[in-house]
């Protein structure tokens, strides 16, 4: 099958869910599914009853029929837990998690990618964050179980994955060395993961799906295309107007009047030096216009990656509320996207939605608790006694210094992970009766969404983006 023109981005914690990337390759094109945080997703959607039965349906396919059985008896709760109550913790991530965690993370994302293939041939992938290292080698064997298409990594140099997907295909026993700060040049610290150890019938031998490696230059393409343990299958190109984090600016960080990150023409990516790898490249970031795919098809790229256009269509996973106050923004010409340079833990600027009562507000941000019980953005360090520890610059301040985390760190941090689940409609439920508010992300061309909306129209469909984004090319690949 030739490559898709469209890539559907894979936004966020469960924005990007099973739905809508099956709506998308039942187009036609490349649907993906979000892999981060699915092990609390999935966790929460049994906790609140799975009144549609979707994920029992998912556990029920999944091959280890023990794995599944010991989650359900762990989080299913008939009927959903009670109105207002705290959603059960799940363990978090260490250099030796738990197995419980390790089995969650494997069926959550065999349960994604499941959902989104089922009952038709088109093509599914599934996005990782490179920066999020600890659940990466159980979630890519479980997007493989079920037959995952395509696996997309960006946020760092993902020079490893290729080899990880050669030996997990072969059911082999894997390792993945994990960033850890302050370690020295003979420091070296693991992630290990045995199939063996999970399964009690291996399958045949899995279909290897292909690597898209996101990147923002012609520098890190080049380095992973060459030096990479594995084959690299093509490159997803973004720039900084792509929503959620970007690569910050090359050079001195200067910002605008705004206080967002001012990006230069040393920022652009040459795409001819991409063309010139010889591999397929998507390009994204602001590319979602019937117009920039002929553009990107003229410069050598096999399509473009659009993100925001699926955000806010019926099929994503954000909450109709806040797709519907989006949507009044818009049409009122007054939505705004900040470039926040300071919002994410992980040191990258991110895009963030402004929002009233949402954490896209100062006052309301640093009106809340902080508190760290997801972890997905945790760094990895090494204490001066030589132990490991865990931190993260958007936990409680105090913690954070005892933990010897550097003070200019903690100014303006946001607790990224609640508010993404707060996002999908998952916010946990705190002590004082609150839940966790939103924090919402997009890409800088969010007012495009219009050409869906107004005149009494609310809402619309994966497939209107796609119409739209094909405009007179015709329907793309035909998956039947």
């Amino acid at each position: 099958m030739s490559e898709p023109m469209i890539i559907q981005g894979g936004m966020g914690a469960g924005v990007s869910d099973w739905r809508l990337a099956r709506a998308v390759s039942q187009a036609g094109q490349l649907g993906v599914v979000s892999s981060t945080a699915l092990d609390n997703i999935l966790a929460r959607r049994l906790l609140d009853g799975d009144l549609d039965g979707s994920m029992r349906r998912a556990l029920e396919a999944f091959p280890e029929r023990l794995i599944a059985d010991r989650i359900l008896a762990r989080y299913f709760i008939p009927g959903g837990k009670a109105k207002g109550a705290a959603y059960k913790p799940v363990p978090l991530y260490s250099l030796q998690p738990p197995r419980e965690l390790e089995e969650l993370t494997l069926a959550a994302n065999f349960c994604e990618v499941f959902l989104a293939k089922e009952g038709h041939r088109g093509l599914v992938g599934i996005n990782l964050l490179e920066k999020v290292q600890m659940p990466t080698l159980p979630s890519l064997y479980g997007a493989m179980l079920a037959g995952v298409d395509y696996v997309m990594m960006g946020a760092g140099i993902p020079r490893a994955i290729p080899a990880l997907l050669d030996q997990l295909a072969r059911h082999e026993a894997v390792a993945l060395r994990i960033n850890v700060q302050g370690e020295g040049e003979d420091d070296e610290h693991w992630m290990r993961f045995d199939p063996w150890e999970f399964m009690s019938q291996i399958p045949e031998t899995l279909k290897r799906p292909k690597f898209l490696a996101v990147v923002a230059s012609e520098v890190l393409a080049m380095t992973l295309a060459k030096k990479s343990n594995g084959k690299v299958d093509g490159f997803v190109v973004e720039g900084p107007l792509a929503g959620g984090h970007n690569a910050p600016p090359r050079g001195a960080l200067k910002l605008n009047e705004k206080g967002e990150p001012v990006y230069g023409t040393r920022d652009e990516v040459n795409l001819e030096g991409i063309r010139g790898l010889g591999l397929p490249f998507w390009v994204a970031g602001a590319w979602g216009r019937p117009d920039k795919l002929k553009e990107a098809l003229a410069k050598g790229a096999a399509g473009i990656q659009v993100g925001t256009l699926f955000a806010y269509c019926r099929e994503s996973g954000l909450t109709e509320n806040l797709k519907q106050w989006v949507v009044d923004k818009v049409l009122k010409g007054k939505i705004e996207v900040f470039t926040d340079p300071k919002a994410s833990p992980t040191g990258f600027p991110f895009k963030v939605v402004k929002l009233e009562g949402t954490h896209s507000e100062k006052e309301d941000y640093e009106a809340r608790t902080k508190v760290c019980d997801l972890g997905y953005l945790r760094q990895v360090f090494k204490r001066w006694n030589g132990t490991i520890g865990y931190r993260c610059p958007g936990e409680p301040e105090e913690v954070f210094l005892q933990k010897e985390g550097d003070p200019a760190e903690i100014e303006g941090r946001k607790c990224l992970c609640n508010g993404l689940m707060a996002n999908i409609g998952l916010a946990q439920m705190r002590k004082d009766g609150g839940a966790e508010k939103p924090l919402v992300t997009s890409g800088d061309d969010i007012a495009r969404i219009r050409m869906f909306v107004g005149q009494g129209k609310r809402s619309y469909g994966a497939q209107d983006v796609i119409r739209y984004l094909l405009g007179e090319m015709g329907g793309g690949l035909n998956p039947a």
